[in-house]
Order: structure tokens, then C-alpha cells, then sequence
């Protein structure tokens, strides 16, 4: 059973203060069970922590972002215009060059170019979308406030709900999170 939560004084100033609950395990089944229970309850604003990826969290937190797919797929399509129509003012409008007889729009020789241009732009997007998507550059974020998150990285596994989630109640989260196989405390987190 889990420790008892670290409850403040609820008067409205912290009351705002708090970010949300975080509950800590010390197994990864644990952590992708609870979170199978929490979103199975209703919530709908968790997130998981651990140390290494683990196979079925995102699943069990019911995780489905398809924005960074589809800003990769669109940068490849981009990549590969922009390879195909280069290539093509270059050779047919700017610079054309008749070399053996072969006409100016040969597009088999633009197949290794575009390509590449496809694996640039689409990686290119992917990596600035990840971090816009992400919100960085962040030096500081509330959850590191929570207690022994610093464990994350280390041997620990979380689960956090938010407080802006609709089925966020303090006392009633608290007690839901404490009753979860496997927690070994559970922790209110700040935003300060």
C-alpha cells in the first residue's frame, strides 16, 4: 500500500499552485498496468516516466499523436519536389547542357538526388516539429518537482495526472492513485 499523500493546506492560493499527482513505482509492468487503470477510469491527462522505453506504455495511456508523422511524411514530399524541380531549372532553364545527345529532362538521373533530398527534408521536419510540438527550448518544467522524480532517469517509474484533467478531484485522484497495484507513493506536485 502506498504512503499516505503529501497534502498541503488547501486554501485557494495553493490550491492553484498544484500541477497535479504523481504516483512512483519500482516496476514497469506496474507503471503500464496504472496506466491502463487510469485512462480505463477516465482520465485522460497522464503521463508516464521512466528510465527506458516500455513496450505498450503508450498504448496503455491511450497515446495517439499523429501530427509528427505527418509533418515527416509533408517535409519528404517537400524534400522531394524541391530535389526534382532543382534539378530540373537547373539543367533545362539555368544551365542546359547537352551531354551525349541525352535530352535536357533525363528524370532517371534525378531519382539519387530527390531521394536524398526526401531523407533530408523529411528528417529536417521531424527534428524542429519535435521540438516545437514539445514546447522547447524549456529549462524547467513542474514535474521536477516532484518527489524522487529525479529517480526517472535512474530506477523509478511514474505516473502523473493533471490537475487540468476533467476527472481530477485532489482527494479523489489521491485515493485512486494510492489504491493502484504496485505505487509506492504518491505526491502532489508544484507548479513553482
Amino acid at each position: 500500500m502506498a504512503n499516505a499523500v503529501a497534502h498541503h493546506d488547501h486554501d485557494s492560493e495553493v490550491g492553484a499552485n498544484i500541477y497535479g499527482l504523481i504516483a512512483e513505482f519500482d516496476d514497469p509492468d506496474a507503471l503500464v498496468a496504472a496506466a491502463r487503470t487510469a485512462t480505463q477510469a477516465g482520465y485522460r491527462h497522464v503521463e508516464g516516466y521512466s528510465p527506458f522505453p516500455i513496450h505498450g506504455l503508450a498504448e496503455a495511456l491511450d497515446f495517439k499523436d499523429w501530427r509528427l508523422p505527418k509533418i515527416a511524411f509533408f517535409g519528404g514530399v517537400t524534400g522531394m519536389a524541391l530535389g526534382f524541380i532543382g534539378l530540373w531549372y537547373t539543367n533545362v532553364i539555368d544551365y542546359p547542357w547537352n551531354v551525349g545527345g541525352k535530352p535536357l529532362f533525363s528524370w532517371p538521373q534525378f531519382i539519387p538526388i530527390a531521394y536524398e533530398c526526401t531523407i533530408l527534408f523529411a528528417a529536417g521536419a521531424a527534428f524542429l516539429s519535435q521540438w516545437l510540438l514539445n514546447g522547447y527550448p524549456r529549462p524547467h518544467h513542474p514535474i521536477f518537482n516532484a518527489r524522487n522524480f529525479d529517480r526517472a532517469s535512474q530506477d523509478r517509474f511514474f505516473l502523473f495526472i493533471e490537475t487540468t484533467d476533467p476527472q481530477y478531484d485532489s482527494i479523489g485522484t489521491a485515493n485512486f492513485l494510492s489504491e493502484l497495484h504496485g505505487v509506492l507513493h504518491v505526491s502532489e506536485v508544484e507548479k513553482d
